[in-house]
């Protein structure tokens, strides 16, 4: 048990006892989404609750006259009794996936991210890659998964943010102490704090091992500040993306192979790895090598081996985006690695990139992470066509289509994002229950909610949001040093009865977040309308090395500093989980505008749905496959272009969107007061896109899609000391030997009844035609996600050839002929083509057709 700091070590028993039970509800993190511990602690510290609302900070500072005293108190002790039990319940109950999947399903699957966003009480996010991770975790414990969390424990995290008189953003660090952060040291097995080693040129790095625990989840953080580092090193988890190109390579050792190793000593029983972006994607080699020693094998065996229990999620959606390191700099670090694998140095570096042999500049980590893991998928599915794009050069010949890269739309944990108003609504509606299982049945019960109880939960929400945004408005310009009389004024600015819309984002220049502020005066005139007002809460943060982001902030802050619009629009600075929670469960109305098709998924305006908030937003990410006019309102037409000129016609859109449609709407009521139509969007928003795009039908989708075969794959592969794997990999020897000699021949098409009949000849060289596939190809139009591709029949030898076959199949379409296209490709029932073996041979030539149809 990690101890309270200011309490005694030697406290009677029963306050000890105590202390344990407390401790023990504190630093589960699941009080981040479940707040039936709430009552507790804030009758424990009512003032220090209503400061940090953090459960762990509240016992930190109990006295032990204080602690003496709720041992005393009956009515404390029983509720703490209660919330035990509910905690031990929720413990052992099997969850969804216990429910549905008690036999083969993977016995544990090992979740790799730089960044963790579970709250303010641990800051160890910079944004919505990190929320992401965090609100998988949650749901993962809500579903039961057996997920192990794996990341690094920052001793400053991300940057805080101020924003000066002059609208112009400053950064600061404040420093974690752990003593103050719901984690506690993982003991190695002799007792003592466990550390795992990582080797660096000349020296060893030590990573301490801490315990956050998440509900169910454990998540596990390594930490190089270890006194027995050199000074160097134990700067290296310091910032979470800080320093240079150098640091990020050692965090990225840290995690990948600093993960595996923790894994393993722990022995942590995880038949899959997930990696949350390339970040990680070092624990594949790692994970690799240890299967390679383990079983006496060469590391492209054993890479076959564990690659099948590999699963990667790209969130980039822009090349640029991807980390990459100067080959300088992964030979400085990684030579004598690569010595450990037993490979050379220009396999090593191979692996990440796209064209090796076309002496390609640096190493990508997104392409060491397709090239280690046997599935792959972007986070939405305008994302996955991206990504396909993006990582075409991996698979050279191969169509975009068949890049293979699928997606798993981003989805949202909803019990961490919804307002108590929402929580009681949906609770009333669907039960206590309802997101720990199928989200199914949910959008029926909020189908039969009343017009009166919807308008009025709203309004309920969006008061709160606006004593809350005055609150920390005052709080702001306070620590800015502003007059107290000139502070005064804001406590009064915004109206709980106005439209609210809402803008946060990452403030960078693609996000495009002064769309709307195109026009100053024409937005102006539509806040301060007289009949019809709007108000506007802004907040983001600009990258600390990002000047045209920062300009763009300053912008925004100028601007609500107008007289003319300063009741009506507020920037809130520090834009972070407690901020982004306030403001999806009060707005009306939430506004994005990338670029198209550079937002990957865009989670934040799923975090309104579940409270009753409706979206504008550009078809990009998640939205492009979610609107419908009955939910919101979109911008754009779903084309993608550059043309500044574009910028132009989409913001003159969006201000359209507003004053004729959006405005009208709100406050276009009946003799109850209430905007019928308004009511209709938010209620089919709520019922049929919050169960959607919640983290519950995500995880679920991984575990059906990505984590079940891949555990089953990874078995196959290797059982009997990796027996399988070695098949693959002689298999892949041969292939690579022998591909330069195959060759097709004629190709002759008989018309069918209502269709053709293809008929080819191959030449296979040296290779057994067990090793190969003979694939009939179209694309184009009618085509099932943009290509129809089905394996032809081997019909015997080709008289007088040597390893020549004949291939057929009849084929029933409309389609012409020439539409269709043979080729060959690598075949093996255990490999996944093309992600693990991507050559490709098309045929070429002219067809001979009998009788041919007009």
């Amino acid at each position: 048990m990690k101890s309270l700091r200011f309490l005694s070590p030697d406290l009677p028993a029963e306050l000890a006892d105590l202390v344990d039970r407390l401790t023990d509800l504190a630093v589960d993190l699941r009080w981040t989404w479940s707040h039936e511990a709430d009552v507790l602690w804030k009758h424990i510290d009512p003032v220090g609750w209503g400061q940090v609302e953090n459960p762990y900070e509240v016992l930190q500072n109990l006295t032990k006259p204080r602690l003496a005293a709720l041992r005393d108190d009956a009515v404390f002790m029983r509720y703490l009794d209660e919330l035990g039990e509910a905690r031990k319940a929720y413990n052992s109950t099997p969850g969804w996936y216990g429910e549905c999947y008690p036999g083969d399903a993977p016995a544990g699957v090992a979740y790799f991210s730089m960044e963790f966003g579970l709250g303010e009480a641990l800051p160890l996010y910079a944004g919505g890659l990190g929320v992401l991770a965090g609100d998988f975790l949650k749901a993962a414990s809500d579903l039961g998964v057996p997920l192990f969390g794996i990341g690094l424990l920052y001793q400053e995290g991300y940057f805080r943010q101020l924003v000066d008189a002059g609208g112009w953003q400053q950064e600061v660090y404040p420093y974690n102490d752990s003593a103050s952060l719901p984690v506690r040291p993982v003991p190695a097995p002799d007792g003592a704090w466990l550390t795992v080693p990582i080797n660096l040129p000349g020296r060893v790095m030590r990573l301490r091992v801490w315990l956050a625990q998440v509900g169910r989840v454990p998540l596990y953080l390594l930490d190089s500040n270890d006194p027995l580092n050199a000074p160097g090193d134990r700067g290296i988890t310091g910032k979470l993306y800080g320093g240079g190109n150098e640091q990020r390579l050692i965090q990225e050792f840290a995690l990948g192979i600093g993960g595996w190793r923790l894994i393993e000593a722990l022995q942590l029983p995880v038949e899959v790895c997930h990696l949350n972006e390339g970040h990680a994607a070092f624990v594949a080699l790692e994970r690799a090598r240890s299967f390679m020693q383990r079983n006496g094998c060469d590391f492209a065996t054993a890479l076959w081996a564990t690659r099948a229990g590999n699963v990667f999620t790209t969130h980039t959606p822009v090349a640029a985006g991807f980390d990459r390191f100067e080959i300088t700099l992964l030979e400085k670090y990684g030579r004598r690695y690569a010595e450990q694998l037993g490979v050379e140095r220009e396999a090593l570096i191979a692996l990440g990139q796209q064209q090796p042999a076309e002496g390609e500049d640096g190493f990508n980590m997104a392409c060491l992470a397709l090239r280690s893991c046997a599935r792959s998928n972007g986070v939405s599915r305008l994302h996955g066509r991206v990504s396909r794009g993006l990582f075409r050069g991996l698979y050279p010949g191969w169509p975009e289509s068949e890049v293979p890269l699928g997606h798993v739309t981003n989805g949202v944990h909803v019990p961490s994002w919804d307002s108590p108003w929402a929580d009681e609504l949906w609770t009333r509606a669907a039960g206590k229950e309802r997101w720990r299982g199928g989200v199914e049945p949910l959008g029926e019960a909020i189908e039969g909610l009343a017009d009166e109880m919807l308008w009025g939960f709203k309004g309920e929400e969006r008061r709160d949001l606006v004593e809350y945004a005055r609150g920390r408005l005052v709080r702001q310009l306070a620590q800015r040093g502003e007059e107290p009389q000139w502070v005064e004024q804001f406590r009064n600015v915004l109206d709980p009865n106005v439209l609210t819309i809402g803008f946060a984002r990452r403030f960078t220049e693609y996000k495009r977040p002064n769309l709307l502020l195109s026009d100053p005066p024409r937005l102006a005139r539509l806040l301060t309308n007289s009949e019809h007002p709007v108000q506007l809460i802004i907040a983001g943060k600009a990258h600390p090395a990002d000047s045209q982001g920062k300009h763009l902030l300053q912008q925004w802050v100028q601007f609500v500093q107008r007289p003319e619009v300063r009741d009506h629009a507020v920037f809130l600075e520090d834009y972070d989980i407690a901020l982004a929670q306030q403001l999806v469960q009060g707005v009306d109305v939430w506004i994005n505008t990338p670029r198209r098709p550079w937002e990957a998924c865009g989670t934040s305006g799923m975090k309104v749905l579940n409270n009753g908030g409706l979206n504008l937003s550009e078809l990009d990410g998640w939205w492009a496959e979610a609107y419908a006019p009955e939910y919101g309102w979109a911008i754009g037409n779903g084309e993608e272009r550059r043309d500044p000129k574009w910028d132009g016609v989409e913001a003159e859109e969006l201000y359209r969107l507003l004053e004729q449609e959006v405005v009208p709407a709100f406050y276009r009521r009946d003799e109850s007061g209430i905007p019928r139509q308004w009511v209709a969007r938010m209620r089919a928003s709520m019922a049929q896109l919050a169960p959607q795009f919640s983290a519950n039908r995500m995880v679920r989708d991984y575990v059906e899609q990505y984590y079940l075969p891949a555990a089953e794959a990874y078995r196959t592969r290797a059982a009997n000391g990796g027996r399988l794997a070695g098949e693959l990999r002689q298999w892949e020897l041969a292939l690579k030997a022998h591909w330069h000699e195959l060759h097709l021949g004629d190709l002759r098409v008989e018309p069918l009844p209502g269709g053709w009949r293809f008929e080819l000849q191959a030449y296979l060289g040296s290779l057994s035609p067990d090793t190969v596939s003979v694939q009939l190809y179209a694309d184009g139009p009618g085509a099932e996600d943009g290509h129809w591709c089905e394996p032809m029949q081997r019909l015997g030898e080709i008289a007088g050839a040597m390893n020549g076959y004949r291939y057929a199949l009849e084929v029933n379409t409309e389609r012409h002929y020439r539409d269709f296209t043979p080729r060959l490709v690598p075949g093996h029932p255990a490999a996944r083509v093309p992600a693990e073996a991507a050559l490709i041979l098309w045929w070429s030539g002219e067809a001979e057709v009998g009788d041919e149809r007009s």
